[in-house]
């Protein structure tokens, strides 16, 4: 029976501290089937090839209690807290009810263990409150873009209130309602990094101001990570190693960047010193 009274021996997180990203795992649970936005390089799958990792694939789609029930797996075989389970897709997670039961059946289960959850940002203020209620500890937020001139190429539509929006428009809702969430979730106490994904001829030229509007709202880590061509994008090249170091090197003279981001897939189980299929259907 686990102690429910234990408390957490490390706060530390792999994809925010680079000395924990060795050390300390990371266990994504695919239960957020839909997303309220279409980023132009989105490639979402199920049933994906199990040796690739990509953000937003995963083999199968998970209830809460499948969830749940391997989240009681793993603890019961490590008996220790050296991962932090999170919610990264394939969807957006704050658009589907499964990921706050999901995260509150664990917590109620497991509150010592760190929760998380990578979001575009659009629902973050309103559902701050639920987030918290379930032990969410750090949040990642992906932010591609400084004004809606340069996110109307990066996104096709945004549906927000029942009601989708297209081109500029579009763009200024979600970057509105992601800086807003922000700064909620960073007054709440949160621990958060934006994620920026670069992609060359369209974003690359504008990180620097992307940089420095989250430096005005006090976010304290960025990650700014490689297109994977795909979707509407298919045909554009990643970025070079070197186009990505420079722009690293240019927004750091406004925030810290993350270097060691893997874009995880959303069923993603990776533990110290082994990694674990993301085949979730026998657990």
């Amino acid at each position: 029976m686990v102690n429910a009274l234990q408390i957490p021996r490390t706060i530390r997180h792999p994809c925010f501290d680079e000395d924990a990203h060795d050390s300390i795992g990371r266990v994504h649970l695919p239960v957020a089937r839909v997303c309220n936005i279409q980023c132009n390089f989105c490639d979402r799958r199920v049933c994906a090839n199990l040796e690739i990792q990509h953000p937003g694939w995963t083999a199968k789609l998970m209830t809460s209690d499948e969830a749940t029930a391997l989240v009681r797996s793993l603890v019961s075989e490590r008996r220790e807290d050296d991962f932090v389970v999170g919610v990264a897709g394939p969807g957006e997670p704050l658009a589907n009810e499964e990921t706050i039961r999901t995260l509150s059946l664990i917590h109620r289960e497991f509150p010592w263990l760190m929760k998380c959850v990578s979001t575009n940002g659009l629902l973050l203020e309103e559902r701050l409150p639920d987030l918290l209620a379930v032990g969410v500890k750090a949040l990642t937020v992906t932010v591609n873009a400084p004004d809606g001139e340069v996110g109307m190429h990066i996104y096709s539509w945004v549906r927000y209130g029942g009601i989708i929006y297209r081109g500029k428009e579009a763009a200024e809702i979600l970057i509105t309602k992601q800086l807003r969430g922000i700064k909620a979730a960073l007054s709440a106490g949160l621990r958060l990094k934006v994620n920026s994904v670069l992609v060359p001829g369209i974003n690359d030229a504008h990180m620097v101001r992307l940089a420095a509007r989250l430096k005005k709202i006090s976010v304290p880590l960025m990650n700014i990570m490689p297109l994977i061509p795909g979707g509407k994008m298919k045909d554009l090249r990643h970025p070079t190693c070197d186009e990505i170091r420079d722009v690293r090197n240019l927004c750091a003279a406004a925030i810290p960047q993350f270097h060691r981001c893997e874009q995880c897939r959303a069923d993603v189980i990776r533990l110290p010193g082994r990694q674990i299929p993301p085949v979730v259907s026998n657990r």
